[in-house]
C-alpha cells in the first residue's frame, strides 16, 4: 500500500501538548497510563526510561527543547501518531502545570543571594479576540553555594513599576534575602522596586544597555569613538584605575560632546557599583548579559509557538523552560566560587560594622 504524505495535523498535535489545547480529533494511540508517566516530573525533565515507554513524552520533550513543528510532524508520523486525545492533552497539561506551579512557588531557602539579575521579555498572547504583547518578568540569582538559580517569573500586561514591585515582594515573601547587588537596565519602575523591597542592596546599571543608550546623545559619526572610549573604563585592572579612567573619559567628552559628558557623569555611581566587589567577578556583575542569554534561549523556544492562545499556556511553556534551565544550572559548575562569596560577605559585614560606629557630622565638628 502506498504511504500517504504527512498531514498538517501533526503541528496541531505539538501545539496541543505545549498549550494544553486539545486536538480536534481523538485517536487513542497512546494509553492513558503512558501519557501519565510521560507527564510526570521525571518524565518531563529527562528520565530516559519513561520517555522510551511513552511516545507522547518524546514529543512533549522535543517541543520544550525547541524542535520545530515541521520536524515534530515527521516525528509523529514515524511513531504512527496522527492525533492525541483530549484526555491525554488534559493530563499532560495538568502535570506540566503542577510542575511549573511548584517551581514558581518554591521557597528560596538556598540563600543568601548576594547577586541578582532582573529583566523582562515580551511574548504574544491572544486575549479577547486580539493579539496582545505581554511582559514576562524574570529574576535570577547566585545562591550561597555559588550556583545560579531562576528565582521567579511573572506574566504582566505591561512592564510597570507596580508589576516589578509586586514581583519583588513575592520573591521576598518566598525567602529572598541577603541581596547586595542587583544588575538590570535603567527601567525606572524596576529600579524603584529594588529600592523599595531590598533595603541595603545596591543597583548596578547594565553597561551593555548603557552603551546602547549613550549613542542617542551624540552625532552618528562620533558614536563608534564614544563607545570605544567608554569601554576603556571597564578595561582597568583595579577600582582606583576604573574611577580615574572614568574621570578622564568625562574630561575628553566635555570639550567636544558636553551633553554626552553630562549623561555619563550622571550615571557614574550606577555604572561603577561593581567596583565595590572583587575584580574576579566584575565581568559577571557589571552587565545583564547572563540574563540576556537566558532570554534569547526562551525566545528561541517560544518562537515555535508564535502566539500563545491564552496566559496560562504562556506560563506553562515558559515556566517549564525556566524549570529545565534551573536544573541544568544546578548540575553545571559554580557560577561564582564560594571563596569569593565569603570575601563578599566579609566585606559586607565590615561595612555594616563601620556604619554602626559612624558619628554624625555635628558631633565630629
Amino acid at each position: 500500500m502506498e504511504r500517504s504524505a504527512p498531514s498538517a495535523r501533526a503541528p496541531a498535535t505539538a501545539t496541543a501538548l505545549a498549550t494544553g489545547t486539545p486536538a480536534p480529533a481523538r485517536l487513542n494511540c497512546v494509553s492513558r497510563s503512558s501519557a501519565r508517566a510521560a507527564t510526570s516530573p521525571s518524565g518531563c525533565w529527562g528520565a530516559a526510561g519513561a520517555l522510551k515507554q511513552a511516545p507522547v513524552g518524546v514529543i512533549a520533550k522535543s517541543y520544550l527543547l525547541g524542535v520545530s513543528t515541521r520536524l515534530l510532524e515527521r516525528l509523529c508520523c514515524a511513531m504512527g501518531i496522527d492525533q492525541i486525545s483530549k484526555s491525554q492533552v488534559s493530563e499532560m497539561a495538568k502535570a506540566l502545570d503542577e510542575v511549573v506551579d511548584s517551581f514558581r512557588n518554591r521557597p528560596l531557602d538556598q540563600g543568601p543571594y548576594r547577586f541578582c539579575w532582573a529583566d523582562a521579555l515580551v511574548c504574544r498572547v491572544r486575549e479577547e479576540g486580539r493579539i496582545r504583547k505581554l511582559h514576562v518578568l524574570i529574576a535570577t540569582g547566585v545562591n550561597a553555594s555559588g550556583y545560579r538559580e531562576i528565582l521567579g517569573m511573572e506574566l504582566c500586561s505591561e512592564e510597570s513599576g507596580a508589576g516589578w514591585l509586586s514581583f519583588f515582594r513575592g520573591l521576598c515573601a518566598r525567602g529572598l534575602s541577603g541581596v547586595q547587588l542587583v544588575t538590570s537596565d535603567a527601567h525606572q519602575g524596576l529600579v524603584a522596586a529594588i529600592g523599595a523591597t531590598l533595603p541595603g542592596a545596591s543597583w548596578q546599571r547594565c553597561r551593555t544597555h548603557y552603551l546602547r543608550d549613550l549613542p542617542a546623545k551624540v552625532p552618528k559619526s562620533t558614536q563608534p569613538w564614544v563607545a570605544t572610549l567608554v569601554r576603556t573604563i571597564f578595561d582597568q585592572p583595579d577600582d582606583t584605575e576604573v574611577h580615574a579612567q572614568f574621570a578622564r573619559v568625562v574630561d575628553a567628552l566635555e570639550g567636544k560632546l558636553p551633553e554626552a559628558a553630562a549623561h555619563l557623569e550622571e550615571a557614574r555611581d550606577d555604572l561603577l557599583a561593581f567596583t565595590a566587589y572583587p575584580r574576579e567577578i566584575w565581568r559577571q556583575i557589571w552587565s545583564n548579559n547572563p540574563q540576556e542569554r537566558l532570554n534569547r534561549e526562551i525566545r528561541r523556544r517560544t518562537d515555535v509557538v508564535g502566539t500563545f492562545p491564552d496566559r496560562s499556556s504562556a506560563i506553562r511553556l515558559i515556566g517549564a523552560l525556566l524549570a529545565e534551565q534551573h536544573e541544568e544550572w544546578v548540575k553545571q559548575r559554580r557560577f561564582m566560587g564560594q571563596e569569593l562569596l565569603f570575601r563578599v560577605a566579609g566585606r559586607k559585614a565590615g561595612q555594616d560594622e563601620n556604619q554602626g560606629v559612624m558619628l554624625p557630622m555635628a558631633a565630629v565638628a
